[in-house]
């Protein structure tokens, strides 16, 4: 079929059929393309390779990986769907395109998708292409909240799906080996484990109205799961991240994969029982809602997990980010006889700060094929990022949030009194402070929120305690119909 029939399927008409998708196989049935090339489709197109776009970049991947043919791409956007159609056509790769992902995942030729679009659309998508029998590469965060994440890893088991999360460091040898290394004891036991994400992120402008939307976005179904609003920003495009209804902020945006590495390396597989987030916005007033400015600390029993977001370079008069032990994007395992400091690689210092060992990355890169890997062996075991390793990561970043969310202005000394009982947090917050004072913000007058302190049953992933009642309901979201999540997957 011509592509621009494919790009005029009517939406209307998928929205009167549901989001019901069938399965084209038996569930747990090798797929078709087993034996041969793996069919992959991507849905989001993202913007160019080079330019942070997602989708792009994993258009490059399976358009070029070995044993994979990529057969489709999906977008909402009309004019980046046509870019990566014309573009791998004019190439020899006859793809189809798509600006409904439900007639994608009709296909029976299609073994396999990557979904690559704003986080609010990750955990339906997930669990709709599961149900059509489909193997899964999904972008982090996994999840726009926690409930839903959890909803994702039981479709997974029950469609017996392959589904990897693309916190990539899960493939990195540098990672891997500074991981094992620290955990096994090498420089002692491990007394905290912090999350580094200092990423310049500028300020989105402000409107003083509704703006017109793209007209080459089917702007009902880009929205989606979340509210149907007017467009309150300038740019559609990636300033979603900073909006509640379909974003995470930076923490799950950059950060979560730093958060992955973090929890990793600590050696938890359970959200912690208790959590408290210090925030906000500071340095600009914009149209955005989620905090460029923010620590959290997860109050695990072996050892906690503290937590760090600047959007704000090191100062005023400066572009360059600040660094923590030497790491601007990172993390660092400390323990009685140094630590460790780094991302995809890094250094081993003993307790003066002296380099003892180097750690050499590599491998993050071939994260995709490790996916590919695991679609062929139907092992889920080959995976290096599956899915309920992402839930947990995400779901960490969410429950930061939502304590953040929860919070209430206050005095630089009432921050003080609420964390002073915290194992290296108290010392977080005072360079907080030091580092918002390096660009002249008065935390007496621009106070910051101090989060709720939030106790969680982790088994069941809940919270309790004084707060629970208000604390569970952000656990999940109003969905609206028909792009509601099931309640049984």
């Amino acid at each position: 079929m011509p592509r621009r029939k494919f790009l005029r399927d009517s939406f209307a008409a998928g929205v009167a059929a549901g989001l019901a998708v069938r399965v084209p196989w038996s569930v747990g049935a090798e797929p078709e393309g087993a034996n041969g090339d793996i069919r992959v489709a991507v849905i989001g197109c993202g913007s160019m390779v080079g330019n942070g776009g997602k989708g792009a970049y994993h258009i490059h991947n399976f358009s070029t990986m070995e044993g994979v043919r990529l057969v489709a791409v999906c977008d909402v956007d009309e004019q980046h769907l046509n870019r990566e159609v014309d573009k791998l056509n004019d190439a020899g790769k006859k793809v189809d395109g798509y600006r409904d992902f439900r007639k994608l995942l009709e296909r029976k030729d299609i073994d396999a998708v990557c979904i690559a679009t704003p986080n609010h659309w990750h955990a339906l998508m997930t669990i709709l292409a599961v149900q059509a029998g489909k193997d899964v590469y999904v972008e982090k965060p996994s999840s726009h909240n926690v409930w839903e994440g959890r909803k994702t890893v039981e479709a997974a088991r029950k469609y017996n799906r392959i589904v990897q999360v693309g916190t990539q460091s899960r493939s990195d040898n540098g990672a891997i080996e500074a991981i094992k290394y620290t955990r096994d004891g090498n420089i002692g036991n491990i007394l905290a484990v912090r999350g580094i994400c200092y990423k310049p992120r500028n300020s989105i402008g402000k409107v003083d109205g509704p703006q017109e939307k793209p007209a080459s976005v089917d702007y009902n179904l880009w929205t989606g799961p979340a509210p149907l609003k007017p467009l309150m920003r300038k740019n559609l495009h990636y300033d979603w991240h900073w909006v509640w209804d379909t974003g995470n902020g930076e923490i799950g945006n950059q950060g979560v994969h730093q958060m992955d590495l973090a929890r990793w390396a600590l050696g938890e597989s359970l959200l912690p029982p208790r959590v408290l987030s210090i925030g906000g916005r500071f340095g600009y007033d914009d149209d955005a809602e989620t905090p460029n400015t923010q620590i959290v600390f997860f109050d695990y029993k072996k050892a906690p997990l503290i937590f760090e977001i600047r959007g704000l370079p090191r100062n005023k008069d400066v572009k360059a980010m600040d660094y923590y032990n030497g790491v601007s994007v990172g993390f660092v395992v400390e323990c009685e006889g140094g630590y460790f400091a780094g991302n995809n690689g890094g250094f081993i210092y003993d307790k003066d700060g002296k380099k003892m060992k180097q750690v050499p990355g590599g491998g993050a890169e071939d994260h995709p094929a490790n996916f590919i890997k695991a679609v062929r062996s139907r092992k889920q075991q080959d995976l290096n990022a599956d899915i309920l390793e992402g839930h947990i990561s995400s779901s960490l970043c969410h429950v930061g949030n939502i304590s953040y969310r929860l919070g209430k202005e206050s005095a630089p000394g009432q921050v003080v009194e609420a964390v002073k009982d915290t194992k290296g947090f108290s010392e977080t917050f005072e360079r907080f402070q030091k580092h918002l004072a390096a660009h002249e913000i008065d935390l007496k007058k621009n106070k910051p929120e101090l989060g709720a302190w939030l106790e969680m049953d982790a088994e069941k992933e809940k919270f309790r305690g004084v707060l629970a009642e208000k604390a569970n309901d952000m656990l999940t979201r109003a969905y609206r119909q028909p792009f509601a999540v099931p309640e049984k997957v």
